[in-house]
């Protein structure tokens, strides 16, 4: 009989006399999404989702996850193995406060925890003196018999005609900054700021072109990447030019202590880089510079190009949801229809599209009581059928060469209730205040949050993950480092930064509503009295809501006055590009409301 993963890594633990080990999602470029080669948690645990943590000491094992998981992770993992935890009420680093005593010795991958984030660690073992102990190679990847390999994706050229701006034109910006900061060089370690600034994509994890590499950028606009050979495309290197070398990452570590060694001034992202590559030019002797990833903030903010790419994504990704939506309605009135089923078909429908290159990330597709699961993924085991009386979550993204989509919809099948109806017009009215938001410059997305959770709140009720997430262009479905949620976030919302809008409500067991738009910053024109500039967002997303659902009496005449102009504009987006039969739908689905 096979060795249970918990077993065999309390047995490893124990042969380097460890006490304990903490397991992060998390690979060593601090990506959400990973390569299976990195997906230790799960294979640990059994659990699937993008962001959490495991602890495990000898003789018990706890597992943390966010407000998008609490479902998924009872469904997922063995409560008989690990303890359950909300990481925002029972952080891991407080967990393990109370679990470890002193002489204690817990391991970790060094590759695997930003700074930042071992920091909580490092506080807590001081305090219970107990001892924090690096690991390498990792103790999982010692036992992980079946371990996948190292994705080997190529790496292509992104095109000026999507991109919009050369990397010579970029990397001459942020070299100018490093030299006006007195910075030597930046080490660049997340994968999709190594993308944007050399304008190329990857192909080694799953729905996101993420090229897994490292990068050290210097004062003079010069690029070292650090790469396996065999993910380079031909004539790559033309693309490239003669300022980006490519070197094996076998050297990687000798050009972070050259750096030390020379005493130079080198800025790491203690948020964005792991706690490795900080020692190894500390040990050396480097003064570092911690501040944010220099192409984050320019990445967020899409030039002329990208933003017009986004409309034109979405006006396609609006024809096959729409596609979508009118053979769901045809459909599931025979009742035969299945979670699996409705996204296979939906994949189908983006596929047909021009520039599609992938989901931007697998759909989640609930029927029922599993869209109330926030992060669900459909399985044989958990398929159900979407059945009259009921409502269907669905959340997808496509991935297109000249922009990356993510929308959520809503709908019910058969005759809604009037709970259905009262709840999804909530969440609508949340949707609607946070798209008509007018702000000065300088506001944060925290403080923009509860424009969207206000109408829940007034019913006494919330939704426990964030209204908005940054979005790349052709990359990352999640991008910051802009976002809309509770928790409180320094970055000011700029123009030209993709967000969500995505409120919800769930209720567990029975049914979830989600409403996602993808809505881009705009420079707002304002009073010729106003005393600051004004910002605001426009949508992107181009698929109507179910009218059935919408409960027009809760509504304001403003309200209304923005659905009726909303769906009009989906009409006229679309009407000329859908085949005849959604054309149909799309007539019924977009009349205005009374």
């Amino acid at each position: 009989m096979n060795e249970k993963p918990l077993e065999a890594l309390r047995l490893e633990l124990q042969r380097l006399e460890l006490t304990g080990f903490i397991v992060p999602h998390a690979d060593e470029y601090q990506n959400e999404y990973v390569p299976a080669c990195a997906e230790r948690l799960a294979w640990l645990t059994g659990f699937t989702g993008s962001a959490g943590t495991a602890i495990v000491l000898a003789q018990e094992a706890a597992m943390f996850v966010d407000g998008r998981y609490t479902l998924q992770v009872a469904d997922q993992v063995d409560a008989h193995d690990f303890t359950f935890n909300h990481s925002g009420d029972h952080p891991p680093a407080t967990w393990l406060e109370y679990h470890v005593r002193p002489s204690n010795r817990i391991g970790y991958d060094p590759c695997l925890h930003t700074p930042r984030d071992l920091k909580r660690y490092q506080t807590v073992c001081e305090r219970t003196e107990a001892q924090l102990i690096p690991c390498s190679p990792n103790p999982i990847d010692q036992v992980w018999r079946a371990r996948p390999s190292v994705p080997m994706g190529l790496i292509q050229p992104h095109l000026l005609e999507y991109s919009g701006k050369s990397s010579q034109e970029k990397r001459e910006e942020l070299s100018q900054n490093f030299r006006n900061e007195g910075i030597d060089a930046a080490v660049i370690s997340a994968p999709d700021s190594i993308a944007w600034l050399l304008n190329i994509r990857g192909a080694d994890v799953s729905h996101t072109p993420l090229p897994l590499c490292q990068a050290i950028m210097y004062s003079t606009g010069r690029v070292v990447v650090f790469v396996d050979s065999r993910k380079l495309s031909p004539g790559l290197a033309s693309h490239l030019g003669p300022d980006v070398l490519l070197e094996s990452p076998d050297v990687f570590e000798g050009a972070l202590q050259q750096l030390g060694q020379q005493g130079q001034r080198v800025l790491c992202d203690p948020t964005r880089t792991n706690t490795w590559i900080f020692s190894t030019l500390a040990t050396n002797g480097a003064h570092l510079v911690n501040a944010d990833d220099p192409c984050s903030l320019p990445k967020a903010c899409k030039n002329s190009v990208e933003i017009r790419g986004a409309y034109a994504a979405h006006e396609r990704d609006g024809v096959a949801v729409c596609q979508f939506l009118a053979w769901l309605d045809r459909e599931t009135p025979s009742g035969h229809v299945t979670e699996l089923q409705a996204s296979g078909y939906l994949d189908e429908c983006r596929q047909q599209q021009a520039f599609w290159e992938d989901a931007s990330f697998p759909t989640i597709s609930g029927a029922g009581s599993n869209g109330a699961i926030v992060h669900y993924h459909s399985t044989p085991e958990t398929d159900r059928l979407l059945e009259p009386g009921t409502l269907y979550l669905v959340d997808s993204g496509g991935q297109y060469l000249d922009g990356t989509t993510d929308i959520t919809r809503t709908v019910a099948i058969g005759e809604p209730t009037e709970e259905h109806r009262d709840r999804y017009t909530r969440v609508l009215q949340g949707h609607i205040a946070l798209a008509t938001a007018k702000f000065p410059e300088g506001t944060t997305g925290s403080q923009l949050d509860a424009l969207a959770r206000a109408p829940l709140w007034a019913m006494g009720l919330d939704y426990d993950h964030g209204t908005g997430h940054g979005v790349g262009s052709f990359l990352g479905v999640h991008e910051g480092p802009q976002r809309i949620a509770k928790s409180a976030n320094d970055v000011a919302l700029k123009p030209g930064m993709i967000v969500s809008n995505e409120p919800g409500y769930y209720k567990t067991g029975a049914f979830g509503i989600r409403l996602e738009n993808l809505v881009v910053v705009k420079r707002e024109n304002m009073p010729k009295d106003s005393n600051c500039s004004f910002l605001a967002f426009d949508t992107l997303t181009v698929v109507p809501f179910d009218r059935k659902l919408i409960d027009v009496d809760l509504l304001s005449r403003q309200e209304r006055e923005w659905v009726n102009a909303y769906q009009a504009r989906v009409w006229q987006c679309l009407e000329s590009q859908v085949a005849t039969a959604t054309r149909r739908w799309l007539e019924q689905a977009t009349q205005l409301l009374p």
